[in-house]
């Protein structure tokens, strides 16, 4: 996803029609989470949202960029609350929401999927019409409209219809781009928005100088979905969008991964960036996925069920020590019956059997450990509150999880012990007096500034690093850990990891941990088990 969004794909029939309870975990202070340091506010095990008491949800959202989230309930009623800076919560305006907040503008439609990127929001109704909202900067929203490269309408803070065909069945969202798929023959998957690494799967980023002679590049906008022509003859069937890249799944099974390649998250035992979908080979002959396969995709990394339910993973799997550059068992996980995962940007939550199972590195709570648990775990652990809980449904954001539970009799009670989150807190008391919290938010800006101006930048990237949350990413890769990908300054320190084999000037050498070593040469992938793997009941 954010989180990729990859959790549009994971349904059963049971969650589609029942719903449950939803349980939130993480970071709330969504206007400086990720851009400066002491944050407070978490929640730091699994809490219930006062608005959404009772409240049937039955898919939530949000992306491994992402700072804000969606819910959808049975009813097919779209609540979105947190960061609204680009309008991507859909309420018309761009005030900051604590709390889940039905979406008005869409209240004529039953909304059964959505996806959620950096700044922007893609919704689908049971009649296969697509919306969106938020920022457009790249032509993200599917809108159509574009002018010499740029589109022409960069902010749609209430939900407009996309430019795609009536027969939409699910969406998945990149940071700056979307993914749809579609029953229409020949064009099951469609991509727009950002194409600087190949993400959207044309064969081509669509780089030109901004002047002549100039050497500042930019990346044309596609602001109409357009179907991917070397994968016409396939049938998509699940998708998963990491912050710059894209993981598919065919009807036959066959994984296809394309976008940005830094840490091997594209499995092909290499860091280049490909622009058009290549499929990955170690699920081919006897290991293609089966039909209930998951599909997921963080900030750095991609992840799937294979053949006995078996979960792989591949890309930067941990903070520290060598990158997966191919797809690898986590045989941590070995036996379990995997039935809804998602990534946010460096860490991941699964349902499994009776059990929440989640690991990865996290600062802000988001792995439900508790007020006196660990705050991040290299190995997959289970959420103790959780146990014996059937989880429903999953989703992570860039500092946060949601979880979706059952409310069956036997844990009805345990429900009730659950802490409740009102939403209330500073966030109100700004929106009331906008000129207090307009000088708050110079001040937080202004000091880490100094600090990122320390920074090299290699090259100018895409347009978008000139908006505050990019003129933020220092900051937030600071708070999140070294990688967390969360703008394209982190790819860009991403890409320093690889030689670029375009030739075009993307490397900057060897800077940091795991990828490619100063030489260019990839450094070696050790395959040993993991440790600590959870005990089933």
């Amino acid at each position: 996803m954010a989180a990729t969004n990859s959790t549009s794909e994971k349904k059963d029939e049971s969650s589609e029609e029942k719903g449950g309870e939803l349980l939130f975990c993480g970071a709330t202070s969504w206007d400086i989470v990720g851009r400066r340091k002491g944050v407070e506010g978490n929640l730091l095990s699994p809490t219930r949202l006062r608005p959404l008491l009772g409240v049937n949800i039955r898919f939530v959202a949000s992306g491994c960029a992402s700072c804000h989230c969606v819910a959808l309930d049975v009813e097919g009623r779209c609540y979105t609350w947190g960061r609204n800076e680009k309008g991507q919560l859909g309420h018309g305006d761009m005030i900051q929401r604590d709390r889940p907040t039905v979406v008005s503008g869409l209240s004529k439609y039953k909304i059964v999927k959505a996806g959620a990127g950096r700044n922007h929001t893609v919704v689908v109704s049971d009649e296969g019409r697509s919306f969106a909202f938020g920022w457009n900067k790249h032509g993200q929203l599917g809108l159509g409209t574009a002018k010499n490269g740029f589109v022409s309408v960069e902010v749609e803070s209430s939900p407009v219809p996309c430019v795609v065909s009536d027969e939409v069945t699910s969406i998945a969202c990149g940071a700056d781009f979307t993914v749809w798929l579609s029953s229409t023959e020949g064009a099951s998957i469609l991509t727009a928005g950002l194409p600087q690494y190949g993400q959207l799967g044309h064969g081509t980023d669509n780089e030109f100088n901004m002047k002549d002679g100039s050497v500042k590049l930019a990346y044309e906008a596609q602001p109409r979905p357009k179907a991917i022509a070397s994968l016409a003859g396939e049938t998509i069937v699940k998708v998963a969008c990491g912050a710059n890249h894209t993981v598919a799944v065919d009807k036959n099974g066959f994984v296809y991964t394309w976008g940005f390649g830094g840490y091997g998250r594209l499995g092909h035992r290499e860091q280049k960036d490909e622009w058009s979908p290549r499929r990955i080979d170690v699920f081919q002959r006897h290991n293609v996925l089966p039909p209930n396969a998951i599909v997921s995709a963080g900030s750095a990394n991609s992840a799937c069920t294979a053949g006995g339910g078996q979960l792989y993973m591949w890309g930067k799997i941990k903070n520290n020590g060598d990158d997966w550059m191919y797809p690898k068992p986590m045989m941590d996980l070995s036996g379990w019956n995997l039935r809804w995962m998602d990534s946010g940007s460096m860490h991941h939550f699964v349902g499994a059997d009776s059990s929440c199972i989640s690991w990865g590195h996290a600062q802000y709570g988001e792995l439900g450990y508790g007020p006196h648990g660990q705050k991040s775990s290299a190995a997959p652990k289970k959420v103790d509150i959780l146990e014996g809980m059937h989880v429903m449904g999953v989703a992570c954001g860039f500092c946060h999880s949601m979880v979706i539970v059952d409310r069956t009799e036997d844990i009805a009670d345990r429900l009730e012990q659950l802490e409740i989150y009102d939403g209330k807190g500073s966030l109100e008391e700004t929106v009331e007096q906008p000129k207090e919290e307009t000088v708050t938010t110079t001040t937080k800006q202004q000091v880490p500034a100094k600090r990122g101006r320390k920074r090299k930048a290699a090259k100018a990237s895409s347009d978008s690093e000139q908006d505050s949350d990019e003129e933020n990413s220092d900051k937030e890769k600071e708070a999140k850990g070294s990688d967390s990908d969360y703008s394209e300054d982190g790819e860009e320190e991403a890409n320093g990891k690889k030689q670029s084999t375009r030739g075009r000037g993307r490397g900057r050498g060897g800077r940091g941990r795991g990828g490619r070593t100063g030489n260019g040469k990839a450094s070696p992938v050790k395959t040993g088990r993991g440790r600590g793997r959870p005990r089933k009941s």
